[in-house]
């Protein structure tokens, strides 16, 4: 297991963080270690690429300030949540909170092992990494975070087909799950799926810059562009993201098209892949109300699945897509989820 420490640089990001932070969140910020592991998935060959901060020397660590976060259909979890804009991330915002805070690449992603599909012609093999695949690799991310930590539960965060990857796994694991948040949650589709891949895919897709730009602002207004995402913002992000494909040239990356065929064969084709019903944990949904990937619909019927959550709830967020964690409102979304995580609420009777 590769395993590596850093601190001085997370907590000057931190100092120059506060003064964009709200007033009660600028008091004595702690320093920030980040430390980083390659964990072994469930079946051999596979490592998983697994990111920590907290706050330093921390002890005594409780599993309700535990959170570990899982990414999306195409792009690896660090650079949407350890990605430093104006000088802060979301997993630096949390960590301060005194959490301690974990991403995980599934397979495929990031710097966690590319299966060996992924250095043949697209076209010679199916698809790969299915949710299935995805949900077992977070559940080994969860299982050295029990171990390291000693505790029995942890909150989880799932953004997007993260949000699938999460409740697959919670429905089975209810017993290791403290709190579940669901950042743009997927459900029964009715409207075009914005990750195409034709009808029939292969094993992998190439995702160029132009078209996660494009991808990003669909369903936004040309007067509203401009102003959604804060100068060099996008920059950021894409430089960060595309640097973690070797073969790509900084221009292009390549995802698992696992994530398409269960779109295709579950949620496109009107059949649930797992049934949140059986999901046992408070759960939050947080969703933006220009997200054209996966649209309000979809936050609204999932909230009504909700059945035997011991308590739920969802905010939507004014003047945000899909990928409002980088965009000028997304400290509504940090505030939002951090309330969610810190409070302990129990039903009067």
């Amino acid at each position: 297991m590769i395993h590596r420490v850093f601190a001085g640089l997370v907590f000057a990001a931190f100092l120059s963080a506060c003064g964009s932070m709200p007033k009660d969140d600028r008091a004595a910020p702690p320093r920030i270690v980040m430390e980083e592991f390659m964990v072994a998935a469930t079946d051999p060959g596979i490592e998983l690429y697994v990111r920590n901060k907290h706050p330093e020397r921390m002890t005594g660590v409780k599993g309700d300030k535990v959170l570990l976060f899982v990414h999306g259909a195409t792009y690896p979890s660090e650079t949407a949540f350890d990605l430093q804009l104006n000088g802060m991330s979301w997993m630096d915002y949390i960590a301060r909170h005194g959490y301690d805070v974990y991403l995980v690449d599934v397979r495929g992603y990031g710097r966690s092992t590319r299966p060996k599909e992924m250095s043949e012609p697209a076209e010679k093999n199916p698809p790969i990494v299915r949710t299935a695949v995805a949900a077992s690799d977070v559940g080994a991310a969860v299982e050295f975070i029990r171990k390291r930590r000693g505790v029995d539960k942890i909150n989880l965060m799932g953004w997007s087909w993260g949000t699938s990857i999460m409740g697959l796994y919670t429905i089975n694991n209810n017993e290791k799950v403290n709190k579940l948040v669901l950042y743009a949650p997927q459900w029964i589709r009715t409207t075009a799926s914005l990750v195409q891949a034709g009808s029939t895919p292969t094993a992998y897709r190439t995702v160029t810059r132009e078209a996660a730009r494009d991808r990003w602002l669909s369903g936004v207004t040309k007067d509203k562009q401009a102003e959604l995402i804060p100068a060099g913002w996008f920059e950021a992000w894409a430089d960060a993201t595309f640097a973690t494909d070797p073969q790509g040239n900084g221009k292009t990356l390549r995802a698992p098209n696992g994530v398409v065929i269960d779109g295709l064969e579950y949620w496109s084709a009107g059949r649930p892949l797992y049934d949140p019903g059986l999901i046992r944990v408070p759960t939050f949904l947080a969703h933006a109300e220009w997200d054209a990937d996966l649209p309000s619909y979809m936050l609204h019927a999932y909230f009504a699945k909700l059945t035997n959550a011991p308590y739920k709830r969802y905010v939507e967020i004014g003047e945000g897509t899909h990928t409002v964690v980088m965009e000028k409102n997304r400290m509504q979304l940090f505030q939002a989820v951090q309330q969610f995580l810190d409070e302990d609420l129990k039903a009067e009777r």
